[in-house]
């Protein structure tokens, strides 16, 4: 037996290791987290999701449904701080193209128990006004 080691270099996320319980990813940036190319939030409806900046920057944004919209809020990530996203938050990275972030969540996370919202004109401008360049 050995020890395994994985990397990741391209753009995008791989799913570097495994098993029936959960899943360890490498998420690189890509231009749809760009802050030009944002254009969605996402929510898992079963299971949390973890994040850790490795390299670069990243910005979390997550929106809390009220009113009948979604209230689009930001948190700039700290390097090798562990940032819970819990299930069913509205969510999405925005990074720069140096960053790296280590993702942790269930193995069964897919989009059949996840959520995809298109963001309007109105909520674009608040992400560009929330996000710190």
């Amino acid at each position: 037996m050995r020890i395994e080691s994985s990397e990741y270099k391209d753009s995008g996320l791989l799913r570097v290791y495994e098993n029936e319980k959960w899943m360890v990813g490498i998420k690189n940036w890509k231009p749809a987290n760009d802050l030009q190319g944002i254009d969605c939030l996402e929510r898992h409806n079963e299971t949390d999701e973890l994040f850790v900046l490795l390299a670069g920057s990243c910005t979390l944004l997550f929106a809390n449904e009220k009113d009948g919209g979604l209230e689009i809020e930001a948190e700039a990530m700290e390097p090798h701080k562990l940032y819970k996203i819990p299930r069913s938050l509205w969510h999405n990275t925005v990074t720069r193209k140096d960053t790296k972030l280590l993702l942790v969540e269930d193995s069964a996370t897919s989009s059949k128990n996840s959520d995809v919202i298109m963001l309007d004109q109105a909520q674009l401008a608040r992400v560009r006004e929330v996000v710190r360049p």
